[in-house]
């Protein structure tokens, strides 16, 4: 009864003027749990919503889901059977019982009430690079308990706590079909092709990206049939290494600061999508029952 009169309550709301202009951050937002619609992404991962996404349980033999209170660990269920393949590996490795999972999506996807501008069509996961020692955590200690970084030199480097086993991971996730890109900090991507053996062409998927030294964030490609996901434009050919090592360079050596112009116009900010922005196919994702 109380998931109908939502629904009502949006129905009537989103044929009202007003919803035109309001953030849709706030409607997505405001959902709690998955569309009752055949699973489908709608848009593309920063600008789109999801249809019939499935949650990830807060634990499993071979993951846990953190920070719960967020209630982003929705996704399509593509991504969740992702989730599950990848763990398992990483449950075999060395001093790892399996994975902590961050964020995914929202119930329903969409933009999100604070942090990620992506992660809205439930093809997006981030997963943290602490090894789990347990998969036991309380749901107040995965609110508290925190990533561990793997940078040094501000990211032109691995830190110590960069091992083998994470190399090992990255590498089982790019080589998934599904995985359309992986980022993390440009010391990893130059390591890992230092430590690559045999054929490397699974590289081409890491690609260098400002922070993600607490975790990596894979991409999943938009699955088949799926006629209204937009996928991002595959990774350049080859291995991508020499485009790492120049991110490095710029790291140890940055360009001098430009001169600020004291005439030139400031930039807008950002403003927030409204629903309006987003496919059409996300206002029946809102209504759903």
């Amino acid at each position: 009864m109380k998931r109908y009169l939502t629904s009502l309550f949006l129905f009537l709301f989103l044929s009202h003027p007003a919803a035109a202009e309001t953030a849709a951050k706030q409607l997505f937002g405001a959902h709690k749990e998955g569309s009752r619609q055949a699973a489908a992404p709608h848009g593309s991962y920063a600008k789109g919503c999801v249809a019939g996404a499935v949650q990830l349980p807060e634990t499993g033999p071979t993951w846990q889901a953190m920070r719960l209170s967020r209630n982003r660990n929705w996704g399509h269920p593509e991504t969740i059977s992702f989730i599950e393949k990848l763990s398992q590996f990483a449950a075999r490795q060395k001093g790892w019982e399996g994975l902590y999972i961050g964020d995914i999506s929202q119930p329903r996807g969409g933009p999100m009430l604070s942090g990620h501008r992506s992660h809205q069509i439930g093809l997006d996961i981030d997963i943290w690079m602490l090894p789990p020692e347990t998969l036991a955590l309380s749901a107040k200690a995965r609110e508290n308990i925190s990533s561990v970084s793997m940078r040094r030199a501000n990211g032109a480097y691995v830190n110590s706590s960069w091992t083998k086993q994470h190399h090992a991971i990255l590498r089982a996730a790019a080589k998934d079909k599904r995985v359309a890109r992986i980022f993390v900090f440009p010391g990893a991507k130059v390591q890992m092709c230092k430590d690559a053996k045999g054929n490397r062409a699974w590289l081409r998927k890491i690609r260098p990206w400002w922070g993600h030294h607490y975790h990596f964030h894979v991409r999943l490609k938009c699955p088949n049939g799926a006629r209204g996901c937009t996928n991002q434009a595959a990774p350049p050919p080859g291995d991508g290494c020499e485009d790492a090592e120049k991110w490095v360079h710029d790291i140890l050596n940055p360009p001098p600061p430009k001169p600020v112009d004291p005439n030139a116009p400031k930039p807008k900010p950002r403003r927030d999508y409204t629903l309006a922005d987003l496919p059409n196919q996300c206002v029946s994702v809102l209504q759903s029952n």
